[in-house]
């Protein structure tokens, strides 16, 4: 019955579980357009912790997504904010009048007065860190949770592996759980991960296929067709116009991102756009271009966000067998130490 390696199991995400509240410490990495209400309620009710993908929502949006997803599960979730979104403001406003019990900051670093409000309303904050001198950054301004992501992750990505940001973090922080994410497609990898010290693992492209994930058909077959190479990072064409490296499927929009980039780069050098402009119009591009692949099934013209991870997705499963699946190759693995 492997019951030493589910013992072992339990006591090493025993943090994390307790932190979000779950049976499982496996978050779900919010993706745009794929993580809704569905897929965000089917893993939490497999045991896991759905995170809705804010993206480019109005707050009257995430309202009704929020509210819906309770009609889904009663298990706890989280949403995915970005802290460059315009209304970033009235979409705190709106997670905590929704009582919505753990929020996660994305997409730059959190301004300390948003950790603070968010704390004071009740939420836990979890913040992403790329480097050790921002987890203790982000510690100090009131962070109750780090999630370290790799380059190997799909979307907006830093330019370090999961490998060398476990070994540079996990050993010095333990005031706080941290959470690994990036190229974690078995339970043997995210067992090791916690051996190290983590608390729990996230997984974003290992759902995409899930048989309640919404992406269209198109989407899915492109994702089990992939191979890990397949997967690359986009190319920043100007050094004094930094932009978040996107590690996607190669396609027509790979390229057309690019164009989009020349574009944005001469209007901001012409005064139209200031940084902040610019660098928003680049996120309501891939917003646009991720929503013709995920909602439309154009996967020629939209964009195709994976992890290397893509090269394991090979059937439409349902999330719990996902779930499932992960914790038993875990079990095996500790089972066999």
């Amino acid at each position: 019955m492997n019951t030493s390696g589910r013992a072992r199991l339990a006591e090493l995400w025993q943090r994390g579980k307790d932190f979000l509240g779950v049976e499982h410490a496996i978050l779900g990495g919010a993706m745009s357009w794929v993580s809704e209400r569905n897929l965000v309620s089917a893993i939490s009710n497999a045991g896991g912790f759905g995170v809705i993908a804010c993206g480019s929502m109005t707050p009257d949006l995430l309202e009704g997504e929020i509210a819906a997803t309770r009609t889904m599960t009663d298990k706890t979730f989280a949403v995915n904010l970005i802290t460059m979104h315009p209304q970033i403001s009235d979409l705190i406003d709106v997670c905590l009048r929704h009582k919505v019990s753990h929020v996660v900051l994305a997409g730059g670093i959190p301004a300390a007065v948003d950790i603070k409000r968010l704390k004071a309303g009740g939420a836990r904050v979890i913040c992403f860190a790329p480097a050790l001198i921002l987890v203790k950054k982000l510690i100090r301004s009131g962070a109750d949770a780090i999630i370290i992501e790799g380059s190997e992750a799909g979307g907006h990505i830093g330019p370090v592996s999961t490998s060398i940001l476990a070994q540079e973090i996990l050993p010095h922080v333990k005031d706080v759980p941290v959470f690994v994410a990036g190229g974690i497609g078995r339970g043997e990898t995210m067992a090791a991960y916690l051996e190290m010290g983590a608390a729990g693992v996230q997984l974003g492209t290992l759902f995409v296929c899930a048989t309640e994930s919404i992406a269209h058909e198109n989407f899915k077959k492109a994702f089990m067709r992939g191979n890990s190479r397949d997967a690359t990072i986009s190319v920043q064409l100007d050094p004094r116009f930094p932009v978040i490296p996107v590690r996607a499927l190669k396609n027509k929009a790979s390229e057309s991102f690019q164009e989009a980039q020349r574009q944005i780069i001469a209007r901001h050098q012409t005064g139209e756009l200031d940084m902040k402009e610019a660098q928003l119009a680049i996120e309501h591009y891939w917003a646009g271009a991720l929503r013709k692949a995920v909602i439309d099934g154009d996967v020629d013209a939209g964009s195709l966000m994976a992890g290397q991870v893509v090269g394991l997705v090979k059937t439409e499963q349902s999330t719990r067998e996902i779930i499932d699946g992960l914790v038993e190759q875990a079990i095996d693995y500790l089972s066999a130490r």
